[in-house]
């Protein structure tokens, strides 16, 4: 067994662990290989060790990938977890399967005007801002169940739930916080009419938070492909 399929393995029983634990079906849990700054060599290898979904937060060089690995396109779901700037939706609303950092309407709507007619609907989720922080993009809680209500009645796109990347926060009880203010967002919205069903949430160092707080995509780097070099 290669390094890579090793890390996989480890971190799917991390999931079935924390999954145990909240009472879950691990296979509930989707776990997201976040390859960004890896080469499409990595991705390919983690393919092969039956690893499906694949995040991506740089436009240019995931398109440069998707487009190295397009003999694999039928087996990789693609997934855009990146900040995303109006002028850049374009190549994201043709290549990808999933959008999680919508943070804004415009986005949305550019998404959805972009998006090839002869694909499936875009998969995107609402990216909130739970912890508050000035650096972070993302709606407000408050803002959120507005902004899910337009972006749901956009063409070409189907809202599937929320995401968030909250503070780095030192125990298990802390990082499920905000979490849980997701999840309960999330569940306010759902008793609302919005047919949502994922909750993206959770990274390599609070992926069992997550889950326990109802997390259904967590999205793993480091834990899989190793330490990130940004020399380049």
């Amino acid at each position: 067994m290669s390094d890579l399929a090793h890390h996989l393995d480890a971190v799917h029983q991390r999931i079935a662990l924390a999954a145990q634990r909240a009472g879950r079906d691990p296979r509930d849990i989707t776990l997201l290989a976040v390859s960004k700054t890896f080469p499409a060599d990595d991705v390919r290898a983690a393919s092969a060790a039956g690893q499906r979904a694949f995040g991506e937060n740089y436009v240019q060089e995931s398109i440069a990938k998707v487009e190295a690995l397009a003999d694999l396109r039928a087996s990789i779901e693609w997934h855009f977890i990146g900040p995303l700037q109006s002028n850049k939706t374009r190549p994201v609303a043709q290549h990808f399967d999933w959008v999680h950092s919508v943070d804004r309407l415009k986005i949305a709507q550019r998404l959805s005007e972009q998006r090839p007619d002869e694909l499936a609907p875009l998969n995107v989720c609402l990216q909130v801002n739970v912890s508050g922080e000035a650096s972070k993009s993302g709606v407000t809680i408050d803002e959120a169940a507005g902004v899910a209500r337009e972006i749901a009645a956009l063409p070409k796109l189907r809202l599937r739930g929320l995401m968030s990347i909250p503070e780095p926060a030192g125990d298990l009880e802390a990082q499920r916080v905000p979490h849980r203010q997701l999840r309960e967002l999330y569940e306010q919205l759902r008793a609302d009419g919005l047919a949502l069903d994922t909750l993206s949430m959770g990274m390599s160092a609070d992926l069992e938070a997550a889950v326990l707080e109802g997390a259904t995509i967590v999205r793993v780097g480091t834990a899989i492909f190793g330490a990130r070099d940004y020399s380049h």
